[in-house]
């Protein structure tokens, strides 16, 4: 049976799961996404993913700059009387007066498996840690950040060679049917609430450009991680010469090289990391330079043999 639906929601990942709860018939009252932002060089205004889907879909869409204290935005919502709002990736804490509203409550999808990875970069978090298994989450939002009663969940596999921009289109798809299940089952009272177990949890905090600054104390794995996780912003950097340096491609080896070291064999690019293991250069971008080749870089720049990364 179609329900009275509010969504909530700005990014790509959001996509999928309002086209689908649309596509299932659901009567989607409003669409409440974020304002449009300036990007570019030009800083022309953006509207959000959200709202050009939204757009398509001839739905009606509200953009307010705040919800908590907004009379404007409160009325509006309350005049819909919602059977739920759901909320995926909304980019704004949720009021208390809107957790009250709906009778199904207010449902997240949240790309991870709480309590694992609470906050706002799971799907980052969760590769740059060399998770092998990550998922989707539908919970019932609560006062606390990421806390609220688990419904339903679903496992998907991080493959090797993932990165947040692979994982991220994949994980959406999956928790676009997990939200259309999520509802099934609230109608039909057949879910179980479950409590998330705190003692369990970890954090995924946005991301800061400092993340991507490489520790080159690290074991070559865990930098690899780090800068599949980080795509495609803040990646992995570090100085060559005293100007910025790109990681964009690079392969971890068990060659033991002291960490920052770099080393040439051949057209080979090399640098130690921690754990007696080392990097492969593969395809790197100095600063203020096009992105190139290993072959290209020692070319160009010709690194002497002990020269270190990092000053």
């Amino acid at each position: 049976m179609p329900l009275d639906l509010i969504f909530c929601g700005t990014p790509r990942f959001a996509v999928p799961t309002l086209e689908k709860l649309a596509a299932a018939g659901h009567r989607i009252h409003l669409v409440v996404t974020q304002p449009d932002r300036p990007k570019g060089r030009g800083l022309e205004l953006v509207p959000s993913p959200v709202k050009e889907s939204a757009l398509t879909l001839n739905l009606p869409i509200t953009q307010p700059d705040r919800i908590k204290t907004n009379d404007e935005f409160r009325a509006q919502l309350t005049a819909t009387k919602p059977d739920a709002i759901i909320v995926v990736g909304y980019g704004r804490i949720i009021p208390q007066w809107m957790l009250d509203l709906p009778p199904l409550g207010n449902i997240n999808l949240h790309a991870s498996l709480l309590p694992r990875y609470r906050g706002a970069a799971p799907i980052q978090w969760a590769i740059a840690n060399g998770e092998t298994i990550t998922g989707n989450t539908t919970m019932r939002i609560d006062s606390g950040l990421d806390t609220g009663d688990i419904l339903l969940q679903q496992e998907l596999a991080i493959e090797p060679d993932d990165t947040a921009e692979t994982l991220a289109p994949r994980l959406a798809v999956q928790g676009a049917d997990l939200m259309l299940e999520t509802l099934r089952e609230l109608q039909s009272e057949t879910i179980h609430h479950r409590k998330q177990d705190d003692s369990q949890a970890s954090l995924a905090p946005i991301l800061k450009k400092e993340d991507g600054q490489v520790d080159f104390s690290r074991s070559a794995r865990e930098i690899h991680n780090r800068l599949r996780g980080f795509q495609p912003w803040p990646g992995a950097y570090t100085k060559f010469r005293g100007k910025n340096l790109q990681f964009h491609k690079i392969q971890p080896i068990n060659t033991p090289i002291a960490p920052a070291e770099m080393s040439v064999e051949g057209n080979h690019v090399l640098v130690g990391a921690g754990h007696n293991t080392s990097l492969e250069l593969l395809e790197l971008q100095l600063e203020g330079k096009k992105r190139t080749t290993a072959k290209d870089f020692l070319r160009g720049y010709q690194p002497k043999p002990g020269e270190k990364l990092g000053t």
